[in-house]
């Protein structure tokens, strides 16, 4: 399937890993800071509490801004809608730095921090991944998805060490500074590189943000596998976002660990992203790709019940567990978001993006709610259990759902229809 962009197919490499390696700086700071912030609040906090309200203020503007965020990514250019969200991104960081230089940094300021950088992320991230399928020809979407995920977790390799290490030598404000400085770098290729604009949008000019919204909405609805899937994701959310938030609480209360074990608990998950990242480059998955990331959720179940099942004494059988759920995690999202890549048409990919995200994080904000009182009255292990037994059940589920194994099949048949629509719409126009 093409999009009409020839130049796409030969000289696309330049252009996007030039963009690509701003994103990866830009994705080292934000894990640094990420890493220091989560260790700051369970050092002066020790409380479940404020570690899933952190997290709620992180993820809570994408739930709700997510289904309008895609059809303003689809509408406006998505080059400058990433210049300005990795823009927003570094203010606010910059915000951070001034508050705890000045000794005035407090637990509220890090949710207000969290919460505007999340907006940022927002916009940005869906017009990285519309981008991406204007600049990647498909049959290298796989393999650049993989690639991503390695990258995802080569950060989570190499940022808890150097955070562990700055947090034992430096100020927080200073270790936060490198966020900026971080996000200047990924502006910097966006600044002098175009990215394809498409086709279509001369026509569209009239379009109004409602009619674009509703387009998005009926492609989403109509795609029954699209659904089911969401509805998988969501549910592993409300229990795995939660049990993530909270493996910092893990390590200093159950395993009685430091920020050094927390940097080594986040390093096993991150090699076994990279080591799945790789897999799935060089392997490229299953011919139907979502039985790649079903045979993925399973396994991840598996070791985050290892996790939770973890005696105190025993913290290295809880590292090796956390290197497979990575692996798990890594090959479970990769073919998930190739298969939307090479269904959804590039037009559309915003909306269909954001609608998917918002819909499988709508229940993230509840698990995160239960999960922290929670954890302070029975302990955080609790809930890896939870985690882990759910997305063995719904991984071994989802196998003997035909909607959603064969996703693909009816994403190519709902998107030549959609393009058969608008041409119709087109036409009428006058």
């Amino acid at each position: 399937m093409t999009y009409g962009i020839p130049w796409r197919a030969d000289r696309w490499r330049g252009r996007f890993f030039t963009i690509w390696s701003g994103q990866a700086f830009s994705l080292f700071g934000s894990q640094l800071v990420q890493f220091a912030l989560v260790w700051w609040l369970t050092e002066k906090t020790g409380s479940g509490v404020v570690l899933t309200l952190a997290t709620l203020a992180a993820v809570l503007p994408q739930v709700v801004l997510g289904p309008f965020v895609g059809t303003l990514v689809d509408r406006w250019d998505r080059r400058l809608t990433m210049i300005l969200a990795d823009g927003s991104v570094a203010l606010t960081t910059l915000g951070l730095v001034v508050l705890f230089a000045l000794g005035l940094g407090r637990v509220e300021h890090i949710y207000i921090a969290l919460f505007l950088r999340s907006i940022g992320g927002g916009f940005h991230w869906p017009a990285m991944r519309a981008s991406t399928t204007l600049m990647v020809p498909e049959e290298q979407l796989s393999r650049v998805a993989g690639l991503n995920q390695t990258l995802q977790g080569a950060m989570a390799i190499v940022a808890p060490p150097v955070g562990a290490a700055l947090l034992a030598f430096l100020p927080l404000q200073a270790i936060l500074a490198v966020d900026v400085v971080t996000a200047l770098m990924a502006i910097l290729p966006l600044l002098v590189l175009q990215i394809p604009s498409l086709e279509r949008q001369a026509t569209r000019v009239a379009a109004t943000f409602l009619r674009d919204l509703s387009e998005g909405f009926r492609f989403v609805i109509s795609w029954r596998g699209l659904l089911a899937t969401a509805g998988i994701a969501a549910f592993l959310n409300f229990l795995m976002a939660p049990a993530a938030s909270l493996l910092p609480l893990l390590v200093s209360r159950h395993f009685h660990g430091t920020a050094a074990h927390f940097a080594a608990a986040n390093m096993a998950f991150g090699v076994g992203v990279v080591a799945g990242g790789a897999i799935l480059a060089v392997w490229g998955g299953f011919r139907r790709r979502m039985v790649t990331s079903l045979a993925a959720i399973i396994l991840m179940g598996v070791t985050t019940l290892a996790v939770g099942l973890a005696p105190s004494a025993f913290f290295a059988v809880a590292v090796v567990a956390m290197g497979l759920t990575g692996i798990a995690q890594s090959m479970a999202n990769g073919p998930i978001g190739a298969a939307l890549q090479a269904s959804v048409p590039p037009e559309l990919q915003g909306r269909v993006f954001t609608l998917v995200s918002a819909g499988a994080a709508a229940m993230m904000p509840l698990g995160l709610a239960l999960a922290g009182p929670l954890s302070d009255i029975v302990g955080p292990n609790v809930w890896f259990l939870l985690a882990g037994g759910s997305s063995l059940l719904l991984g071994i589920a989802g196998l003997f759902v035909p909607a959603i194994v064969r996703l693909e099949e009816r994403g190519a048949e709902l998107a030549a229809q959609a393009a058969s629509a608008r041409e119709a719409a087109a036409d009428a126009d006058p």
